[in-house]
Parts: structure tokens; sequence; C-alpha cells
């Protein structure tokens, strides 16, 4: 299939569930009254939709609690989390799949990010019978879907209603909110314990279903180190980075796909998604290095995308001897596997004018500097 398959984004807007169609209904109406109902006439439907099924996710969200709200609230962690780190478009998500395979470890899923108030619930049946409502593949760039896939955790947060600046998704007309949550300092004290208080809930409920230590990967905790490393202290650490002038257009396509497939208003103002995409890498970048000091090689690997892609079983062995990740043997051949399903793969080819690279360049320059880019 080709990457920007007409047919596959079609698909995915007619049928599919939007990552936020997990919220709850007061908070869902919270978002719709703060940004004063500027809803576009084009995605009403949408909003109409949502607000029908919201409350049923209050019943379920209350059946579960009562369920095993108890039981989650006594789950302690099964072992040392490990953390996928990087910014946008930066091989995050493949490294996360290639970690995936190991079945000593589980990672969040599209469902249990998708649902996070009810997955106990309700997770075997929507995966086992609703895998139509997904598509075969990611329009962004032509991965593969699906509900039992690992997914962003950021997803689970914004459902569950912790700060994130995931909820320009909804509103992209808007100023970015929560933009402060994107690095360790950007944080209010209110806002920093509500996340704390979410994200560690999360962990929790799926260390309860899983009982196996958990792999996550979400892009803006990139920022989130010092964060990360004040609650789970033993916590492992993997930062991948890529070639600036691969990252920018592929944000920039992100999150145009994003505003086009979830957006609730009808997206206008490029000028202010530019400035977001340039300002947010070298602000998490910084925030990054701040929090990266003290950290031992047993807690923190660094690798290049194009390392990874040029030979993935023996950078992901890398990765397993230098963080103490267990026995690799088991997981080289399932990685193996997958380099060879997944040989004919091609990644987006995304050119940049020579005065957007030189734009990009000079935005980003101590991280392309850093990383052998420039």
């Amino acid at each position: 299939m080709a990457k920007d398959d007409p047919q596959n984004i079609n698909r995915y807007t007619l049928l599919s569930p939007r990552f936020w169609h997990g919220m709850r209904f007061p908070y869902w109406f919270s978002l719709l009254s703060r940004n004063g109902f500027r809803i576009s006439l084009s995605r009403a439907h949408l909003v109409v939709g949502v607000s029908l099924f919201t409350p049923w996710n209050d019943l379920l969200a209350l059946i579960q609690h009562v369920g095993f709200g108890r039981a989650i609230q006594k789950t302690e962690l099964a072992g040392s989390p490990v953390f996928v780190l990087g910014h946008w478009r930066s091989g995050t998500t493949l490294l996360h799949e290639y970690l995936a395979l190991d079945d000593r470890y589980a990672s969040p899923t599209t469902f249990q990010c998708f649902a996070p108030w009810h997955f106990l619930l309700t997770e075997g049946l929507v995966t086992r019978f609703f895998g139509f409502l997904l598509p075969e593949r990611r329009p962004m760039d032509n991965m593969k879907a699906g509900w039992s896939l690992p997914q962003e955790d950021e997803f689970a947060l914004m459902n569950l209603g912790a700060p994130t600046p995931y909820l320009r998704i909804l509103f992209p007309r808007e100023p970015i909110p929560f933009e402060g949550t994107l690095v360790s300092d950007g944080f209010t004290e209110r806002e920093l314990q509500q996340w704390k208080r979410t994200f560690d809930w999360f962990m929790r409920a799926v260390t309860y279903k899983t009982g196996k230590p958990l792999i996550l990967k979400s892009p803006p905790h990139t920022g989130r180190l010092g964060v990360l490393r004040s609650m789970y202290p033993d916590a492992k650490f993997i930062h991948i980075v890529r070639d600036p002038r691969k990252i920018y257009p592929s944000t920039m396509k992100l999150w145009k796909t994003l505003d086009q497939l979830q957006a609730i208003q009808s997206p206008t103002d490029l000028d202010q998604l530019q400035s977001f995409v340039l300002r947010t890498l070298p602000r998490m970048s910084a925030s990054f290095e701040k929090d990266r000091v003290g950290l031992s090689d047993s807690q923190l690997i660094e690798l290049r995308y194009e390392d990874l892609v040029a030979d993935p079983v023996d950078m992901m062995g890398r990765i397993y001897d230098q963080l103490r990740l267990g026995d690799y043997a088991p997981v080289r051949e399932k990685i193996a596997a997958k380099v060879q399903q997944e040989r004919e793969y091609q990644t987006n080819r995304l050119e940049l004018k020579p005065e957007e690279e030189a734009m990009v360049m000079n935005a980003w320059r101590e991280y392309a500097t850093r990383y052998g880019y420039a």
C-alpha cells in the first residue's frame, strides 16, 4: 500500500475511533466549554457522536473502579520500567515495536490508551470482534495499526484528563494547551501533582493486567526525564535521535495528518504549527540534557535512528547488554524475523527546500551538532 493511500485515510476518517473517544463526559464537556464550543460545522458529527458515547465511558469507568479500583491501588510495578525517549518521528515507534517483541515485558496497547477508564472490562471483547474499526496502516507513516499493538501512553493520559499538549489534536486553531508539560520544570505544582497521580495510576492498571515490567514510549516524555526519574528511580531510558532534516518535515506531516483525521476544528494556521514544531525540539532537548545528569550507563543509552535501521539486530543487542534487560537470545530471532517481514517498507520521502533546511538547521543547531548531523 502506498504511504499516502487515500483509501486508507478515508477508511480511517469514516469508521475509526479517535484518540479522544475514551474521555468521560464531564471532562469532554469541560474541554468544549473551555474552547468556547468553537467547532467546525464539517466536524460537528464527530462531536455529536462522542457526546453520545462518553456517558458509556462514565458507566464503564464506575464499574471498573468498583471491581478493580482497590486492586489497582495496591498493585506494585513488576520491575523497573523502560522508557523510549525521542522527538516525534525520530524512530520511537519502530524501537518500541522491537522491544515489545520480548514476552518478558509488556507495553500499553492501543486499546488500553484509547479506553483507559475501562480496558480491564472491555479490551478482550473489543480486540476480538472490533478489529475492523481500525485501518490496517497508520495514515501518517503506513506502519501497522491494531488494537493490541504498543501505543503511546500520552493518549491514555489525555483520555484520563491529565494536562497534556496532545489536546491540541482537538483544537488546532487554539493556543497550544499545557505546552509547559513538555519539560520537567514547565509544570505548575498543581499540574505536576495531577500528572504524576494520573500516570502512576495508569502504570499500575496496566501492570495489574499484565503482571510484567513495562516498556513505554511517548515523545513528550523526552523533556520529562527528571519527573520520571523522581517517580521511578530505577527506570531505564533509551533515547533515539535522527537527522533534523528528516524529523522536521515528518513531524509537520504528522501533525497535519492528525489535524485532518482527529480535530473538531478545521485547521488553518500553519504558521502556528510551524512555530510549535520548531520551538519544541530545542526545549525538550535542553530539558533532557539537564535531567540526564547522574544517570549511569546501565540506565541510559543513546542511539541514532540511522544506525538502528542499518542493523536492527545488532543495535538491539547493544541496548539489551548496556541496560541489562535480560538474555537477548530469545528476542534476537523475533527481531530478525520482523526485519525480514518488513524489508519492503519504505519511510516517507519528504524533501525540504533549501530555505527550509537552513531554517531547521539554524533553529535546531545545538541538537544537530550534538548528535553529529551538522
